[in-house]
């Protein structure tokens, strides 16, 4: 956490308030997150104006005058576009001045990212944490047809899980743990299935499926477990809307056969015996 929809409700969040202004100053209140934040950053940003706010994976990608800056929520970490007039609070780490907004990220378990990439060192997609990432679930390249490509050529000769297979990150990315329980119920497929086994049909069942997962997660506002909130201070809601995650022993929303659950790689995943029969 935060996963996929979260970032992106964080990023439309942020996007109208930070779009075509002006970084003011920058403030680096504890740079020791999970890598160093640019010490220079302070005297690189003031100037420069943010032309637009991309997300890749579970990154986003404030593209300014000079090059990129990229941040990572990690475990824990929030962004928040809040008056500057407002007291820091503890565990914020870093802050961006807009005049009279501050972009603010807090992050309680210094799990996060803040990061510079340059536009003279090349394009942002050739970038060593993004160039490896799997197909962005929501475009068009992994929409139809072009998502059961993916998934089925990944996967041949995978002995690999398939929550495991999509956990990864490698074929598609975004589906974390509670959106890969739910897109795998709505495929009706099994957690523990070998990836290499899946048929094309269920290939294409569940490149469907992590779409359709994902947007209702986007539209509730994401899941807020523990500390997620989005821009504005306020938690998602799509753990009301959940199926089968945080659901062992009620009664499965269509056949009515109890939840069950199980640990694969130290992360639970919930499933219903019934309508993802092995």
């Amino acid at each position: 956490m935060p996963e996929l929809p979260e970032v992106e409700v964080t990023r439309l969040g942020i996007q109208p308030h930070l779009e075509g202004r002006k970084v003011t100053a920058v403030q680096i209140v504890d740079g020791r997150l999970r890598w160093p934040v640019p010490s220079n950053l302070g005297k690189l940003l003031p100037g420069q104006k943010v032309w637009g706010i991309q997300r890749r994976g579970k990154y986003l990608l404030l593209e300014m005058d000079t090059g990129y800056l990229l941040i990572h929520l990690g475990m824990t970490g929030t962004l928040r576009v809040l008056p500057s007039s407002d007291a820091l609070k503890i565990h914020d780490r870093v802050t961006l001045e807009f005049g009279k907004l501050s972009l603010r990220l807090h992050d309680p378990r210094k799990f996060g990212a803040v990061l510079w990439h340059p536009k003279s060192k090349g394009p942002i997609e050739g970038y060593a944490l993004l160039k490896k990432l799997g197909a962005e679930p929501l475009l068009p390249e992994f929409a139809g047809d072009l998502g059961t490509d993916v998934l089925y050529q990944h996967s041949r000769k995978r002995s690999v899980a398939v929550k495991q297979f999509l956990l990864a990150g490698q074929a598609v990315v975004g589906v974390g743990n509670i959106y890969c329980s739910e897109s795998l119920f709505e495929a009706g497929i099994h957690p523990i299935k070998a990836a290499g086994k899946l048929t094309r049909p269920q290939c294409a069942r569940l490149a469907n499926a992590v779409r359709v997962i994902l947007k209702r997660a986007i539209d509730a506002g994401g899941s807020s477990l523990k500390d997620f909130v989005n821009s504005a201070g306020d938690p998602g809601h799509f753990m009301m809307q959940t199926k089968v995650y945080d659901r062992k022993d009620q009664p499965c929303k269509v056949c009515k056969t109890p939840i069950k659950q199980i640990v694969q790689g130290q992360r639970s995943t919930y499933f219903c015996p019934q309508c993802q029969k092995r």
